[in-house]
């Protein structure tokens, strides 16, 4: 789950990091009560919508010289007139894709006097196992290009979860971003801080970009970015307060009610599949033979008739969905079931566009001939292969 940079501060701020002085509003007519509770002179005035890059994005409806979607303003009277133009308004950056996304709200920031930009994140590292800080001196907007370009500059420090951070934990993160007093022992403690929140709030990413050190030589966290592990989200109700479900895509959000894993994509072709390493080798191979999946979609193992069932009302409310791939290898899952809930869905929803249906494993017989004997205009394949090959013959008019 994404939460807003606003109430990702809010959190950082509880254990105790650097943060600036702030008020989210949804009106612009709170905009100047905002930055009259901020010390001023400076104001930044930041789009908050589930996506990076906003700085350097541009809005829809403003035109190609418009400003993006954070802009330092110096005036209280320039902070109304950027919320009034900003709020309501699309913003497309490089992660929202063309479609972009409508800023409902604004966090009115106090102004800092920086002298340099950092990146500093928190997340697992799968190749040693355990969480990692990622560090560079080269902070900012174009972290991306960096990573790309310079690799040499990212530095990653995973932490011993025996020990958690130690200050010669800190000390190496200090050195890779090249600190000086007081900002060097600021790091340390910091450290502590951002790995005690990343592990008590299960989070899956904790991104600081940038994090800067001011004029004066203390740091302070510019910018923050924090998923959580959907998974672990029971134990915080806290953090599920804090979902904001107008960022969300809405079949993602009826996937969540039914336990499923879902996530839409930009193809045509849309897909279910029972389990997650599966689910990826079927998208992979719909990529190999010239399509794209519409979605990934994991109906667990053990999906019942009524989860497969909401699962294809899900895919078929796609309106890019010009294909449907049902492919399932029955070890706890039963092929029985899959067809029984495909079956319901179509008869429910009704079918307009080619449906590829490939079943084997546990009752795999009786699936087929579940949906052989359903009167269904359904296109059986023997395996994954010849499943994506035929679904992409379809979905291209062949």
């Amino acid at each position: 789950m994404n939460i807003h940079e606003y109430q990702a501060k809010a959190v950082l701020k509880e254990y105790g990091a650097p943060v600036a002085a702030g008020v989210a509003i949804t009106d612009a007519g709170e905009a100047e009560s905002a930055a009259r509770q901020l010390p001023g002179p400076v104001y930044v005035v930041k789009s908050q919508i589930h996506a990076g890059g906003r700085g350097k994005g541009k809005f829809k409806e403003l035109g190609p010289d418009a400003k993006g979607g954070v802009r330092v303003v110096k005036s209280i009277e320039d902070v109304v007139s950027n919320a009034k133009e900003m709020l309501g308004n699309t913003l497309v950056t490089k992660q929202t894709g063309a479609a972009g996304k409508q800023v409902n709200r604004l966090y009115i920031e106090d102004g800092a006097a920086i002298a340099r930009e950092l990146y500093l994140s928190l997340l697992v590292d799968r190749t040693v196992g355990r969480v990692a800080f990622v560090a560079s001196t080269e902070g900012g907007m174009d972290i991306e290009t960096v990573a790309a370009e310079t690799p040499e500059k990212i530095h990653t420090i995973p932490i011993d979860p025996e020990t958690g951070v130690t200050d010669a934990d800190g000390n190496r993160l200090a050195e890779a971003l090249k600190l000086d007093e007081p900002a060097k022992a600021e790091m340390v403690a910091l450290a502590k801080t951002l790995y005690k929140a990343y592990t008590e709030k299960d989070m899956s990413l904790l991104e600081i970009n940038p994090l800067i050190v001011l004029d004066d030589g203390h740091i302070r966290v510019l910018d923050a970015k924090v998923s959580f592990d959907n998974n672990a989200l029971f134990r915080h109700p806290d953090i599920v307060e804090l979902r904001d479900t107008t960022e969300e895509d809405e079949k993602e959000i009826e996937a969540s009610k039914h336990d499923l894993a879902y996530i839409a994509l930009d193809g045509d072709i849309g897909c279910m599949v029972n389990g997650a390493g599966l689910a990826m080798a079927t998208m992979d191979i719909i990529k190999l033979y010239g399509a794209s999946p519409a979605n990934f979609l994991d109906v667990g193992g053990g999906a019942s008739k009524e989860k497969v069932t909401a699962a294809f009302k899900i895919i078929t409310a796609d309106p890019n969905v010009k294909g449907i791939l049902v492919n399932i290898f029955g070890g706890i899952m039963r092929c029985d079931v899959i067809a029984e809930g495909v079956v319901a869905a179509v008869k429910e929803v009704g079918l307009k566009v080619p449906l590829v249906v490939r079943l084997e494993g546990t009752n795999v017989d009786l699936g087929k001939k579940i949906i052989n004997e359903s009167g269904l205009d359904v296109v059986a394949a023997d395996d994954l292969d010849d499943a994506a090959q035929k679904i992409v013959a379809a979905v291209k008019g062949a």
